[in-house]
């Protein structure tokens, strides 16, 4: 499985404080059937994380891997805040690109609300040449309220991506019903552990108990394989409900 979510990196956010967590993080995603793993530091105003950093502390876990020989490749990326993405220039977005590719960029999805502009964010970034991945907004209110407000920005080109412990119900039931309803609207292309340290949440492999079984391999290795390879999600595997046909609504 390709896990294209997560904050390894030691001492750079909320995630592994040390290079022993990383070390641990990565040895129990390795035995969950993990293989690939996208280091994605938050790049936000309370973390705001460079690029440089986050090149240092990733060849920093990819070395101490080697030592442990922990079969687990690790790739460049970042988590992109909503508010502070303004900020940063085209060459850093494209620093935190999915494994250095310069197209896919992980975008956090507001926490609270759903900003008049997200659209326009959306839009921004897509005209500079990057595809947006949004992470985890099943995890927003108002997108619990109406899990369809998503239908306009996938049609528009944008990439859903939940996480596993909603799936799980580890982040409770409102955002495991709407995980569950994106799922099945295809809307979702991706889902990621989001992990912040070992054992502290439920693995892709533990969400796959809640995804329909057509889709398991294109959520976990299919669709995330593609994006590594620079090119867009292939079409899901027929056997799920068709999407409802919505636009977004702000």
């Amino acid at each position: 499985m390709i896990d294209l979510h997560s904050h390894v990196l030691p001492g750079l956010d909320d995630g592994c404080a040390t290079i022993e967590d990383s070390v641990e993080l990565a040895r129990s995603l390795v035995a969950s059937g993990v293989r690939v793993l996208a280091a994605t530091p938050h790049v936000r105003e309370d973390f705001p994380t460079t690029p440089k950093q986050m090149l240092r502390a990733l060849e920093h876990v990819r070395a101490a891997l080697d030592d442990a020989r922990i079969d687990l490749a690790v790739v460049s990326g970042g988590e992109l805040g909503f508010d502070y993405v303004d900020r940063l220039d085209a060459d850093s977005v494209r620093a935190f690109t999915i494994g250095g590719g310069e197209r896919f960029v992980i975008l956090e999805f507001p926490d609270d609300d759903l900003p008049a502009n997200l659209a326009d964010r959306v839009a921004h970034l897509q005209g500079l040449g990057f595809d947006v991945i949004l992470a985890h907004p099943e995890r927003n209110p108002v997108v619990q309220a109406a899990p369809q407000r998503l239908a306009g920005l996938v049609d528009a080109g944008a990439l859903i991506q939940v996480t596993a412990a909603s799936l799980t119900g580890a982040f409770g039931t409102a955002a495991a019903r709407t995980a569950k309803s994106l799922l099945d609207s295809g809307l979702v292309q991706l889902v990621a552990g989001d992990s912040h340290r070992p054992g502290r949440r439920p693995t892709i492999a533990d969400a796959m108990a809640y995804v329909p079984r057509h889709l398991a391999t294109w959520l976990t290795h299919d669709a995330p394989a593609a994006i590594l390879d620079g090119t867009r999600p292939p079409a899901p595997p027929v056997g799920g409900r068709k999407r409802f046909v919505a636009r977004f609504v702000r």
